[in-house]
């Protein structure tokens, strides 16, 4: 969408400072689009799980009247949400293999074979890509050739994706211990002991990577020092990953709570708790400006108010829901363990499209140049776009 112009004529009564400033902000805004590379837009990529630093979940736009414009199949089934940058599909096999594939046909760029489950989904910066395996070796490779650069040991297995935060590579391993690794060469800047596993991807904000875990506690770490600022118990067990949006953190835990953890206040702010289904949350958040969005194994999409925690609206779906959702154009994607792949309005959650895979889903979406990319648990990855902008793909 191009600026509107500003009339150089001022406006009847606008003192005449306002108007200089209204033409030096828009001249600022020009030059910011100019400098852009040809073709890029805001929302042209998804570089990593959740989409960007504070894990909000939400995507730039999307048509609603999707179709599959190509698929591939990837041996053993997959729990690796993608990554999208530059025309690529970065996606992760439960067979060990990572597959690069052409965004707009589906073809595979190249592979990498760990001979190690990965569960963890890719994050895709300066040129690489980072991820773990269920060994607990962590990988860098070379986005354009999946030529290994390094890795990186730990004690356990890495279900936690990747994070970028003051320049270095932070994720989470089961080992107990949240890692901050150069980008470089791989080698350690600091690393913070927990008391449980750490499963899910820390966010970032405001200098400090925000992690939760398995011991139940959310926790700060400046993200130079590796200095921990803060501790609050979440009453609970947490796999799921934190979204931050502003001061406050979301997330579920297994005690069939969604909290809401506000930074500045260093407390929790307010917990929902559905009391007829008491089900674990093991999806993470999806985080708009009114709107809460979470999917639990009570088999229900959870739409609460983002300031106060009330009930907005809800849906039951036949299944347990451990795919994240993704908010989009004032809706909401969300995928269940009956293969189901639904867009619901974010407001008051009618139904507006559905999908039926026939499998299930623990992966969640990711959305970027109007495409909708996603794995089925036994491997099938469908790319989703407008019939208009489809282009014909192979499956593998």
């Amino acid at each position: 969408m191009m600026p509107q112009r500003t009339s150089i004529t001022r406006r009847l009564g606008e003192p005449i400072v306002a108007t200089l400033f209204r033409l030096w902000s828009f001249r600022f805004l020009l030059c910011g689009l100019l400098l852009l590379p040809a073709g890029l837009t805001w929302a042209d990529s998804w570089p990593q799980f959740r989409g960007g630093p504070q894990q909000q979940g939400v995507a730039g736009p999307l048509g609603l009247e999707l179709e599959p414009i190509w698929t591939f199949e990837i041996d053993g089934g997959s729990e690796s949400t993608a990554a999208m940058v530059d025309g690529k599909v970065f996606i992760a096999g439960l067979d060990g293999k990572f597959f690069a594939l052409d965004a707009a046909t589906g073809k595979e760029i190249w592979s990498y074979d760990t001979g190690e489950e990965i569960k963890s989904s890719p994050l895709v910066h300066g040129g690489r890509v980072y991820f773990g395996d269920e060994l607990g070796i962590f990988h860098a490779l070379e986005a354009g050739t999946g030529k290994e650069v390094w890795r990186f040991e730990t004690e356990a297995g890495i279900s936690s994706s990747a994070n970028m935060a003051a320049g270095n590579v932070v994720f989470g391993s089961y080992d107990n211990y949240i890692y901050s690794l150069s980008p470089e060469d791989g080698t350690v800047q600091w690393k913070v002991e927990t008391d449980g596993y750490v499963h899910g991807t820390p966010a970032v904000v405001d200098g400090q990577v925000t992690a939760t875990g398995c011991d139940g506690h959310l926790r700060l770490i400046d993200a130079t020092s590796g200095a921990e600022t803060l501790s609050i118990p979440l009453g609970g067990y947490v796999a799921a990953s934190p979204a931050v949006y502003g001061s406050k953190v979301y997330v579920g835990n297994f005690e069939a709570q969604i909290l809401a953890i506000d930074l500045e206040q260093r407390k929790v702010a307010w917990t929902y708790k559905n009391e007829q289904r008491a089900f674990p949350y093991y999806a993470s958040a999806a985080v708009s400006e009114d709107r809460v969005i979470l999917g639990g194994r009570d088999k229900t999409v959870h739409a609460l108010d983002r300031k106060s925690g009330q009930e907005a609206w809800t849906y039951t779906s036949r299944a347990r829901i451990d795919s994240s959702p993704v908010i989009v154009d004032r809706r909401v994607y969300v995928a269940d363990k009956t293969g189901a792949l639904l867009a619901f309005a974010l407001a008051d959650g009618k139904e507006l499209w559905r999908f039926e895979t026939g499998d299930s889903f623990t992966a969640s979406p990711a959305i970027a140049d109007q495409r909708l990319v996603i794995s089925t648990d036994r491997g099938t990855v469908y790319c989703f776009a407008q019939p208009a902008t489809s282009s014909q793909g192979a499956t593998r």
